[in-house]
């Protein structure tokens, strides 16, 4: 499985699919092995991540970092170090260990995705977790009243809606194991996620979008439960994916996820008082695009409208199963054939 994104949506879906995990020692015999690949944006310019990204020159380590605690064990020293947060401290407040670990350890290496490789085996995860690209980038954003802003944090900030996200430079390659990931996949996954700052800078990547296209396996998108202020403001489950489309030039979603929980009436009124909405799930507009809709209840229950890590990971593991029996059939079918 590949997982593609950032944020914290692409770290509740690791968190959920981890238990199936092909290196995860206590995992009942009953249940398919899975190698879990994750390709996690590099945009983010703000907070702790923004500051070590302008100070040390080094890719921003906020979403890796989250991504490997998910697919940690959660109870242990180090998973809680990793997700240590100064409060104080003359230039360390704000920071988290674990953003500071990396920038060691990428300091140590002279290489970002070695320093990534080798913080794993330290928190012993379970899966592969590579940037979507080694080269520096920024986000671009063409607004819908003409204007250009740059940079993840003001892109997020702004209440425009977007019509268009560009990565400066444009030509930035991705890693080599990325490619070779998403060839041999049996599902692909986007989101969920930021739609414009954590899941579409991925497919802008040269090439990224074409091994996907190309790929056999399962492509589904996991769309995402709530709005973003401006960023997504009324864009309906369709509409996410007809953008994700649209910035890849191609086709590639297969599936799509939506969630059929209501969500709960307190945490919406909350969410309504900083412009946020629950997305539309328009599933008929969906089918009408030649996508098959999963639909299953996905919130989990809490203040935070979320989705619950073991629902999805549950519908990633039956959707990895489906690409598997389809990446295998023509090897049985094609015996004996030329």
């Amino acid at each position: 499985m590949v997982a593609i994104g950032g944020g914290t949506g692409l770290s509740t879906l690791l968190k959920g699919i981890r238990p199936y995990s092909h290196i995860n020692a206590r995992l009942p015999s009953r249940h398919p092995l899975m190698e879990i690949t994750a390709v996690v944006t590099v945009t983010d310019d703000g907070g702790s991540s923004g500051r070590l990204r302008r100070d040390l020159d080094m890719l921003p380590p906020g979403d890796i970092r989250n991504c490997m605690v998910a697919l940690a064990e959660d109870e242990s020293l180090l998973t809680k170090l990793f997700q240590y947060r100064f409060d104080s401290g003359r230039g360390l407040r704000g920071h988290s260990f674990g953003n500071l670990f990396l920038a060691v350890m990428t300091q140590v290496t002279g290489d970002f995705t070695k320093a990534v490789k080798l913080s794993s085996e330290v928190l012993a995860i379970a899966g592969h977790i590579y940037p979507s690209t080694a080269s520096q980038v920024m986000l671009r954003a063409t607004l819908a009243d003409g204007r250009v802003v740059e940079g993840e944090s003001k892109i997020s900030r702004s209440r425009v809606p977007i019509e268009r996200i560009e990565l400066e430079p444009k030509g930035c390659r991705p890693l080599s194991e990325t490619l070779e990931a998403i060839r041999t996949a049996d599902l692909i996954t986007l989101g969920p996620g930021s739609l414009y700052t954590s899941v579409i800078p991925n497919l802008l990547v040269r090439g990224i979008a074409t091994e996907i296209a190309r790929s056999a396996a399962v492509k589904a998108c996991f769309v995402n439960l709530m709005s973003q202020p401006g960023e997504t403001t009324g864009m309906s489950a369709s509409a996410h994916i007809r953008a994700m489309e649209a910035h890849a030039r191609r086709r590639l979603v297969e599936y799509a996820v939506l969630n059929t929980a209501p969500l709960a009436a307190p945490a919406v009124r909350r969410y309504a008082r900083s412009e946020a909405q629950p997305v539309l799930s328009d599933g008929e507009a969906i089918r009408r695009m030649g996508i098959q809709v999963v639909g299953l209840p996905l919130a989990s229950a809490g203040e935070k409208v979320r989705h619950d890590p073991e629902r999805v990971g549950l519908v990633a593991l039956q959707l990895a199963k489906r690409g598997r029996r389809r990446r295998t059939q023509p090897a049985r079918t094609g015996e004996g054939e030329s």
